[in-house]
């Protein structure tokens, strides 16, 4: 009994002790170099084979894009081309053979070709126009020829042709000669789908009967309208249009009797719809609080089929075989890149075909992004994705960035970055604002910013900036901007008109000088060069002096905080003059300044090695100037410069 009661005691005195604790992710996790977090694989594409034992698809796995085919009961990877200099992007294997289509441009100046991969593996440019565009619209029905839109009769508008796959010969079928953007033709080649812009939000949508030359206006009102696919039996038109409500919905246009029916709305924009190839199923993707939501509707039924399911990811992208048994996606998430996985529609069984992640990084030590909202200056709310590193705390605050999508008009979404988790894992919490003139929340919101950009939008990340100093997490006097294109020129913009905002400032390739990038835009863009003007400005009327006031590069004399601007030299959108004098600018006010150019990269950086060069060097710039020591103001003969 004594030995019982020493035993009870002993039991009572353990009880009571604390359990030890779990070790947070803080504590466990690894920070990760950028080569090792650069070495996850992007991918993209994915093309059945003739007998569908294949996807073809692109990956960077050898440091810039090549294409792979992958057996789609999984296994190695094998490359089809391995090029060391310029990306090469997978297209679509041929309808009836294993010979492969492919796009390719020089170093990044978007001047795409089409190129063919021939069965013995030797390589043609089907479209080799000089300083012409070439852009793949699709096989045709009976799979005896592809279509493609090409600027090569005139520099201003693209025409679409028909290449014949036995002679490889192109024949022009429609000749645009005023300015439209061309949607898929119909299966029976009779009717073109035809875009007139108005402004950036809104535009005219036609059909043009190839045979009659007659073209009919679809839309009533001015709106923004788009074309995503014929019926199956090619009597109706589906197009998306945001006439009447705030969100793009699924109108169905009646060819013969010209009637309209609305298809579908959400709460969202539906971003677009599909038949598949004999019309068995039809895809329709929403885009739902900036992540892709995906219905598949059984047309025979008209009911929704079931998604596969990966835990803790999003489908993302679907796409089907010819016959419609199999079903590939992709799944990820903000926390994880995109795997490509193959779905037996009929057995329900699904095969993952990819491990992106490099096998060095724990999925665990990723941030999964959250979408919040701040109130603006006016009281207009404003969404945003909000990383948070694993280490911030109340007790252990973080410095922060704002990150400014490109644009003006696009939007950050819950997709993978290896960037930002790069900068988050080393303690830099982010959050990508979708200030206002951003897409996918409604098209006034939309058009808040038109002929005001770097005024209230600017304001927008302001608040933003705000609502982090807010954060317990965050070190409120060590918050900075970053953005490329649009967002760089948004990073300029706070530097220079809001200069005690923020602390460092990080330009990707942005705009400096309004008046010369509207001058200068490429010409491939003349459709839209008149909607642009709209939004933005005419650069050669009264608005120049409107344009002169929000360029930063005329005012550079503001500047006081520390800057690092990287470029592209071969850049079409953004010229590398407006970088170069940027530089040169806020250089003379001995601000501490650090540019890197790559020669070979053009907008955006897509090369793993000068991925790993720009964002080491963004991170050793932000640990010296916003997390560390700011240092003192360089003189002339420190001033950092460097050709990659």
């Amino acid at each position: 009994m004594k030995k019982l009661s020493i035993l009870f005691a002993i039991a009572l005195v353990w009880s009571c002790k604390e359990e030890p604790k779990e070790p947070t992710i803080a504590e466990t996790m690894k920070t990760y170099t950028i080569e090792q977090m650069m070495d996850n694989e992007a991918i993209g594409g994915a093309s059945f084979s003739m007998d569908k034992s294949k996807i073809l698809l692109s990956s960077n796995r050898s440091g810039i894009y090549n294409m792979y085919t992958v057996p789609i009961t999984g296994g190695q990877m094998d490359p089809l081309t391995q090029s060391d200099s310029t990306s090469i992007f997978a297209i679509s294997y041929f309808p009836n053979d294993e010979r492969v289509l492919f796009r390719m441009d020089g170093n990044g100046d978007e001047i795409y070709h089409i190129y063919l991969r021939d069965i013995d593996g030797t390589h043609k440019d089907l479209t080799p126009y000089e300083g012409a565009r070439a852009n793949f619209y699709g096989w045709t029905k009976d799979k005896k020829s592809f279509l493609f839109a090409s600027n090569k009769r005139d520099p201003r508008y693209t025409d679409l042709y028909e290449m014949d796959l036995e002679t490889l010969t192109p024949e022009m079928l429609y000749k645009n000669e005023d300015g439209y953007y061309l949607g898929g033709l119909s299966d029976d080649k009779k009717y073109l789908p035809l875009i007139k812009p108005i402004n950036t939000n809104d535009s005219d949508l036609f059909i043009y009967n190839m045979e009659d030359k007659s073209m009919v206006k679809i839309n009533d009102n001015q709106s923004a309208n788009s074309p995503e696919d014929f019926s199956p039996d090619g009597t109706a038109l589906y197009y998306t249009t945001d006439d009447g409500s705030e969100f793009a919905q699924l109108m169905k246009y009646n060819i013969a009797d010209k009637t309209k029916e609305k298809v579908m709305t959400r709460s969202w924009d539906i971003m677009g719809t599909y038949f598949t190839e004999n019309g068995k199923y039809q895809v329709t993707y929403i885009n739902e609080d900036a992540k892709n939501s995906i219905e598949i509707k059984e047309v025979a039924t008209g009911k929704n089929i079931a998604l596969p399911a990966i835990e803790g990811m999003d489908v993302s992208n679907v796409g089907f075989s010819d016959d419609e048994t199999l079903m590939t996606f992709y799944a990820g998430g903000s926390h994880t890149p995109s795997n490509l996985y193959v779905y037996n529609l009929e057995t329900q069984e699904q095969t993952q075909l990819t491990d992106v992640l490099n096998d060095e990084i724990e999925a665990r030590d990723l941030v999964n992004a959250e979408v919040i909202r701040y109130k603006s200056f006016d009281g207009l709310e404003i969404p945003a994705i909000y990383y948070k590193p694993h280490q911030a705390t109340s007790e252990s605050p973080v410095p922060a960035l704002v990150w400014v999508h490109g644009g003006p008009g696009g939007q950050s979404r819950q997709n993978f970055s290896s960037f930002i988790q790069y900068l988050v894992n080393h303690g830099y919490a982010v959050l990508a604002v979708n200030n206002r003139g951003s897409s996918g929340y409604g098209k006034t919101f939309y058009q808040m910013d038109d002929l005001n950009h770097g005024d209230k939008d600017l304001k927008d990340c302001v608040a933003g900036k705000d609502w982090l100093a807010q954060q317990p997490e965050i070190d409120g006097e060590k918050i900075g901007i970053i953005g490329g294109s649009y967002g760089g020129y948004m990073t300029m913009a706070a530097l220079t008109y809001t200069p005690e905002e923020f602390d460092v400032g990080v330009n990707l390739f942005g705009v400096t000088n309004w008046i010369r990038t509207l001058r200068s835009i490429p010409s491939w863009w003349e459709a839209q060069k008149e909607a642009l003007y709209l939004e933005l400005g005419d650069p050669n009327s009264a608005d120049s002096v409107r344009l002169r006031a929000i360029s930063p590069l005329f005012h550079t004399d503001k500047v006081t905080k520390p800057l690092i601007v990287l470029q592209g030299s071969k850049d079409p959108r953004v010229l590398q003059v407006e970088s170069d004098e940027i530089v040169a600018g806020v250089k003379k006010n001995g601000v501490p300044v650090e540019y890197v150019l790559f020669e070979d990269e053009g907008h955006g950086f897509v090369k793993k090695e000068n991925q790993i060069e720009a964002y080491s060097r963004v991170l050793e710039f932000l640990e010296v100037y916003l997390k560390g020591d700011k240092g003192k103001p360089i003189e002339d003969d420190e001033y950092i410069e460097s050709d990659v």
